[in-house]
């Protein structure tokens, strides 16, 4: 009997009403390891910190643990094959041993307290090495030999004193910029024989700003523009007390101008007003950047303007498409501006 087309096959697979054939290729060892984090980050409580219990601290084998039980194997079988005494003994001791440091290693991860520190002035920028601040408290007992990491890179180690609390940072790069989700923690240890591996994964219910990589080396900043503030009067209205200049009296100066003291000796003078000053400020305009410049090239000049700006004593504003920072100095200016920056194009910006 001849094999059906592949048109055939195609519209019986495509036709409505049937069932479709099971994809029999096994899931990616990936997807396993996604679901599974995501299952293991759903049994811890959302929050700045963290306890780790029997119900999200999990134990398996290592490799030498694998090749131990092996190891266990042969000698079992060497001693039923000669009937060996000693080696049933060594065997059962070697075993019992690997059992008892089961429990050791499961111990030294469950009862610990996890908890995130909020960078507070530190700057976080897209593709550029930082540090997460975290804090670990052991209460009850002495941990040994403890690792964490930021996503299986920068490993730490440490140990933590019975009823301690330590403080430490992660190395952590920012894959991209935005108000990102604190990025996947992972603790475990091997304690004491390395035989088996006990771990816990937490990802803390924050977020971070990352903002665009500054251009190194950046342009000049643009060009500074001579304005008056909002609520000055204009010059010919503001009249000085003892720095003002004096002139002689013209014809249509108001009396009340008239320095009444000095007519006994000279001829009548006026108090004349002193200029006010214009305050300089300073737009850095999305419109002022080349138009060939790609976008993220474009939000990492930017960045280094306002870097920049923020050093001078002069204020500054941003000019983004659908978006006016108005100018202002300070420390909390230059954060709005950069999450500005940080959060243009994306749907995850917060204000």
């Amino acid at each position: 009997m001849s094999k059906p087309a592949a048109s055939t096959l195609e519209a019986r697979r495509l036709w409505p009403g049937r069932r479709a054939a099971p994809d029999p290729r096994p899931p990616s060892p990936n997807s396993l390891r996604e679901r599974f984090g995501r299952w293991a980050q759903a049994r811890h409580e959302p929050g700045a910190q963290t306890l780790l219990s029997h119900r999200n601290v999990y134990i398996l084998p290592t490799r030498a643990g694998w090749f131990f039980a092996l190891t266990l194997l042969v000698l079992l079988v060497a001693a039923i094959n000669y009937q060996l005494n000693l080696g049933y003994l060594l065997t059962f001791l070697l075993a019992g041993s690997a059992l008892v440091s089961l429990h050791v290693t499961h111990n030294n991860v469950r009862g610990l307290t996890l908890a995130a520190r909020m960078p507070d002035d530190a700057l976080l920028y897209a593709g550029q090495p930082a540090a997460l601040r975290l804090q670990l408290h052991s209460p009850g007992r002495q941990r040994w030999g403890l690792q964490l990491a930021v996503g299986r890179q920068g490993w730490h180690a440490l140990d933590v004193g019975r009823d301690a609390t330590a403080d430490f940072a992660l190395p952590w790069t920012p894959p991209a910029r935005g108000h990102q989700p604190w990025p996947l923690l992972l603790i475990e240890s091997r304690y004491p024989l390395g035989l088996w591996r006990a771990w816990s994964v937490w990802r803390p219910g924050a977020a971070l700003w990352v903002y665009p990589q500054p251009e190194n080396p950046a342009p000049p900043l643009p060009a500074q523009h001579q304005v008056r503030s909002a609520g000055q009067v204009p010059a010919r209205q503001v009249l000085g007390d003892e720095l003002d200049d004096l002139r002689p009296y013209r014809r249509g100066d108001p009396l009340r101008h008239v320095v009444w003291k000095k007519t006994a000796t000279d001829d009548l003078v006026v108090r004349a007003a002193t200029p006010a000053t214009a305050q300089p400020e300073r737009w850095l305009d999305w419109a002022d950047l080349p138009a060939a410049l790609p976008l993220e090239a474009r939000l990492s000049r930017l960045c280094a303007w306002v870097l920049a700006a923020a050093q001078a004593p002069q204020p500054y504003g941003l000019r983004l498409p659908g978006r006016d920072i108005p100018p202002g100095h300070g420390p909390a200016h230059t954060r709005q501006c950069l999450r500005g920056l940080a959060g243009y194009g994306r749907v995850d910006a917060v204000g």
